[in-house]
């Protein structure tokens, strides 16, 4: 079998195309049925997100895989197969690997190092085993990216530091008010972004919220959307005392808090300081309002600023994951080239015992009567001679097998000694409880149980990257 990958995500494709291929969790298993029923995909798990739709499947052949999973995303798609196609990226063998990694690690997302997908992917890969959709190769590359995205965040600081406008606002105003437990926040206009930041703040502790808008209907369905109140645009300053965050996104031409207003805000609050961020252009709030004590002023621009230091810090750090992700990469490798080799291993052994007893019953029928000392001599002596001429082909297979020539070497093997080398079904589809998702925990998430990863192969210079990766 054969590892493929069939996706599109938010560089690839636009809103209206992913819409399109954007599968619920309660719909999985019926695409997983249709994609399986043929045959040639032997196995598949469905990544469904807003940002990105991909396809992992084990194949009998990669051509007609591919084909096959193309045809299921333009059916579901509604468009012809040559117009999907331009939205469509496909990696096979080992590419597959890294690419997953990376997903999972936050690497390849919108936002450099987002924490929502490894949780997204470990779905996906549940909702593929429970429903017996997964096989032994898919459970141990999808159990290894989970333990490799978990790693990352461990090891690395590339899921902290925000990242977007609005979360900047959310990280300065805990640093400001050391917590956010309790606090209020008043939401000046009902544009989206004050409503993201809005969302962001209350997921993080903000208690009340409080919406003005010139709209009075804009700002009751915004206050409901929080469990808030609306107040009227007139009178938001006398409002505003109440609140220690002030978000401002209008459209307004002009300044619409001015210094004097501030001033009288703070006097109610007692001095309590106060947090405001306007992100509106043209701005909302006279920039010297910064210059009362206790005010706490940011404009889009400074918040901008602490998003791209946060940003660089983040891609900083990706550079460390990718060094985990590269050994990483190493161990599943020489777990998967193993699985390659093994049933031709196997094969070899038995064709050997095979002839082993054969000639055995040979020799035993024309000795005549033979003591049990004497026949457990000659069964000893066969069966050395069986293991010391397949000891060198076998280690030399082995060896071979972490190379570029590893399938070559294989194929010669097998049509060397007419091999019948079990097909897919010894890597069919495992039951349900041999797969959870706390499997990688108990083998410190290396294929086989391996130890601590070893520093691996760069994947674009890994020797067999061209070159059919697969399960016999």
């Amino acid at each position: 079998m054969y590892l493929v990958t069939v996706g599109l995500n938010h560089r690839t494709a636009p809103v209206e195309i992913r819409e399109k291929l954007s599968f619920t969790e309660d719909s999985l298993p019926k695409h997983l049925d249709k994609l399986t029923s043929s045959g040639i995909v032997r196995g598949c798990v469905i990544l469904s997100t807003c940002n990105r739709t991909e396809i992992y499947a084990a194949v009998l052949d990669v051509d007609k895989g591919l084909t096959r999973i193309r045809e299921h995303l333009a059916k579901c798609c509604r468009s012809e197969h040559s117009e999907l196609k331009n939205y469509l990226y496909t990696y096979t063998l080992f590419d597959v690997i890294p690419h997953l990694f990376r997903v999972v690690s936050g690497l390849d997302s919108m936002i450099l190092g987002e924490t929502q997908i490894l949780g997204q992917v470990k779905t996906a890969y549940q909702v593929a085993c429970e429903h017996g959709a997964t096989n032994r190769v898919l459970n141990t590359l999808f159990r290894q990216a989970i333990t490799v995205g978990k790693k990352v965040r461990t090891e690395t600081m590339i899921d902290r530091n925000a990242v977007s406008i609005s979360y900047a606002a959310v990280e300065l105003a805990r640093q400001i008010f050391e917590g956010l437990d309790g606090r209020t926040v008043m939401v000046i206009g009902a544009g989206k972004m004050s409503e993201l930041t809005a969302k962001h703040l209350v997921a993080n502790g903000v208690e009340s919220v409080i919406v003005s808008n010139r709209s009075a209907v804009k700002a009751e369905a915004l206050a409901k959307q929080f469990g808030g109140r609306a107040v009227r645009f007139d009178e938001l300053i006398d409002h505003m005392a109440a609140a220690d965050i002030v978000i401002t996104a209008t459209a307004a031409p002009h300044c619409i808090l001015e210094k004097p207003e501030l001033v009288k805000v703070m006097e109610m609050r007692n001095g309590k300081k106060i947090f405001i961020i306007d992100i509106a252009v043209p701005r909302d709030v006279d920039p010297a309002v910064a210059e009362i004590p206790g005010v706490n002023l940011f404009d889009i621009d400074e918040l901008q600023h602490v998003v791209d230091s946060n940003l660089e810090q983040r891609k900083k750090e990706a550079h460390k994951a990718e060094k985990i992700i590269k050994e990483e990469i190493n161990e599943f490798w020489k777990w998967l080239s193993m699985q390659f080799v093994t049933p031709t291993i196997a094969a070899l052994k038995k064709r050997g015992e095979e002839i082993r007893q054969k000639e055995m019953q040979k020799a035993y029928n024309r000795l005549g009567n033979l003591t049990d000392r004497e026949k457990k001599i000659i069964s000893s002596m066969t069966n050395s001679i069986v293991n010391q001429l397949l000891h060198d082909p076998v280690m030399e297979l082995k060896k071979y097998a972490l190379t570029k020539q590893g399938h070559l070497y294989t194929e010669i093997l097998q049509n060397l000694f007419n091999l019948d080398v079990p097909n897919e079904k010894k890597f069919a589809a495992e039951r349900p409880e041999e797969c959870p998702l706390d499997a990688e925990s108990n083998s410190g998430g290396h294929p086989g149980g391996h130890p601590g990863g070893h520093p691996g192969e760069h994947p674009g210079e890994h020797p067999m990257r061209n070159h059919a990766v697969g399960i016999e």
